[in-house]
């Protein structure tokens, strides 16, 4: 597990420091996946990961040993990034934090050279840090093996987005459940929006009451599917679709169509980097980010609907 390995990413060389090492465990869940095959797979899923990445700030979730060892959630860029490695500075509570943001290969295989094993990015961009453009819908289910409880809660709020005419994208999380992503014009801020989402799934919740649930605490949710708007909150994140979890057999969360919600194959660990670049090919979210919508009109409907 020594050496250096070079890749060429555009115009920029990108040293690979112990390619060699493993970072997935082999075993019960598949074959082990080094630092070098990490690489390989962001190479290749890079046409479809940085679409979802540019222009916004990100945190970085490290694993120096690998999954079985500790991990850490990066927010600033260390001191001894690269100076092509672009930053953003955002404001928080007490002064500021500079990100890093992912806009081309080779700064994307500079973080998995860091053992950033998954990307978590702002809903919006960092040249309009407090309009997000997109809202994010989170169904968090009570147990693993629920997931038939996620996929009628994804057709349940698909069917209301419907009604508020809202596009929306389904993606597996490579964890527990699903992520609905809505895009938006990025008129409203972060406090309209999650208002907004927090109405959507309280009218969901309040018709399937024995099924979903609003409730914070897991303690007052019972055997209920958590519809989980938390993330949609200024220096809030969600995890960045194509990116690799940090489970074993390193899952991807991974978009897919609405017809493929009903595929009896589908779970939320359905992709790892073994196939999420097949699955990135189909362009399962054609579209979606031109389909941007602002909230206004949905706002007046759901009203209608709430009486």
């Amino acid at each position: 597990m020594t050496g250096t390995r070079t890749v060429r990413a555009g115009r920029r060389t990108v040293e690979i420091h112990r390619p060699d090492k493993v970072l997935f465990p082999g075993g019960a869940h598949g074959t082990e996946i080094t630092k070098a095959d990490l690489v390989a797979y962001h190479r290749a899923v890079a046409p479809y990961l940085l679409p979802q990445l540019r222009g916004r700030p990100l945190m970085l979730e490290r694993h120096p040993d690998g999954i079985d060892g500790p991990r850490f959630m990066q927010k600033n860029a260390s001191e001894h990034y690269p100076d092509w490695i672009r930053r953003v500075e955002v404001t928080k509570e007490g002064g500021t934090v500079h990100h890093v943001v992912c806009d081309d290969t080779a700064t994307l295989l500079y973080l998995v050279d860091q053992a950033c094993l998954t990307l978590h990015r702002w809903l919006s961009r960092a040249a309009s840090v407090d309009r997000p453009d997109r809202l994010v819908f989170d169904l968090d289910p009570a147990g693993e093996g629920d997931f038939e409880e996620v996929r009628r809660a994804a057709h349940d709020l698909g069917e209301l987005l419907d009604e508020l005419r809202l596009p929306f994208g389904l993606m597996t999380t490579g964890s527990r459940g699903v992520h609905v992503v809505v895009p938006l014009r990025g008129d409203d801020d972060f406090d309209g929006v999650r208002a907004f989402a927090h109405d959507v799934a309280e009218w969901l919740a309040g018709r399937h009451p024995d099924r979903l649930t609003t409730a914070a605490r897991k303690k007052d949710r019972g055997d209920r599917l958590y519809l989980d708007v938390q993330r949609n909150a200024y220096a809030q994140t969600a995890v960045a679709p194509f990116t690799v979890r940090a489970m074993p057999g390193a899952p991807v969360a991974t978009p897919f169509t609405r017809e493929q919600l009903d595929d009896p194959a589908l779970h939320a660990r359905r992709w790892t980097v073994a196939d999420a670049v097949e699955q990135a090919r189909t362009k399962p979210w054609a579209g979606l980010p031109d389909r941007a919508r602002a909230l206004g009109p949905a706002r007046r409907r759901l009203e209608a609907l709430r009486g």
